[in-house]
């Protein structure tokens, strides 16, 4: 495999910051973005390098084993584990360097695994290494069971989403992270939610949550209301003297419960009672009547 220097496609060197990386990263993603350069092969290649790179380096964990492993820091985890297996079959204590390998061990160990010296460790079958991807939804996205393509690592990924996946969440697609060594299995994608909620309800478990305004008069006198629903609009009785603050339930039509078709949360709506302004002299005598008759 060769090797692939993504500090030099970055244009930076191993001393750079976190923030160096991201500003070389965005000025080259700019430059060489396909939008910006329609049918360039060359243009083309050289985003998915950028890509590739900034995926690699501005990850923390991901940047420590190419820094260490070079174009073998993908399977840094293999490495490790037959560090541990060795070290338990020979039952030693004392280290050649750090966890029991000297660096010279390194080459050895890659190019008997992957580059077929026979060792006996060619015959291990290890997992290959788990994927992350975080996907950005709407909560007006995750209402409804739907599909959504998702490229990682190069591969468009269909996915079902479950209605009523929660912010944060995270679920796994067996088999699609990088290829398994030997012949063992692939490693899995484990795909975490952030969903962003930009409607006038407030979401807690699977209820939601919202407030309605009441004139002075509807909330004395009741009568019909229309009120939204996260799926619609519905008409409320509300009953006479009705008091500010008075909150109502509404089976049903809170939020999809995950997993579960067919089943969902509660709405809540507390009733702002809202009083009349730029009174009329007609209105301010009604007024006047009517609290002297309260305190008769």
């Amino acid at each position: 495999m060769e090797f692939i220097d993504y500090y030099k496609i970055l244009g930076i060197d191993k001393k750079s910051t976190e923030s160096d990386i991201k500003k070389a990263y965005r000025k080259l993603a700019r430059k060489y973005h396909p939008d910006l350069n329609p049918d360039d092969k060359e243009a083309e290649k050289k985003f998915k390098e950028i890509n590739e790179a900034n995926e690699v380096l501005s990850n923390t964990e991901n940047r420590k084993k190419y820094d260490k492993y070079g174009k073998d820091w993908k399977h840094a985890e293999e490495f490790e584990k037959a560090q541990q297996q060795q070290q338990s079959q020979r039952g030693y204590q004392q280290q050649q360097g750090p966890g029991g390998f000297s660096e010279s061990d390194y080459s050895d160990f890659f190019e008997s695994m992957f580059g077929g010296r026979g060792s006996r460790a060619s015959n291990i079958q290890y997992k290959g290494q788990d994927y992350n991807a975080e996907l950005r939804l709407d909560l007006n996205d995750v209402y409804t069971t739907h599909k959504r393509t998702l490229t990682v690592n190069g591969k468009n990924i269909r996915l079902t989403i479950p209605a009523g996946v929660k912010n944060g969440q995270v679920i796994k697609i067996k088999g699609h992270g990088s290829p398994g060594i030997n012949k063992g299995p692939n490693g899995d994608l484990y795909i975490k939610f952030s969903v962003e909620n930009h409607s006038k309800f407030k979401l807690d478990n699977d209820d939601l949550y919202t407030s309605v305004d009441l004139d002075l008069y509807l909330a004395l006198l009741g009568g019909d209301l229309i009120v939204d629903t996260f799926d619609g609009k519905v008409k409320l009785k509300i009953q006479p003297e009705t008091q500010n603050g008075t909150k109502v339930k509404l089976k049903g039509k809170g939020f999809p419960v995950y997993k579960k078709e067919g089943k969902f949360g509660d709405l809540y709506i507390t009733y702002n009672v809202t009083l009349p302004t730029n009174l009329t002299d007609k209105e301010k005598e009604l007024f006047n009547e009517l609290a002297k008759l309260r305190s008769a």
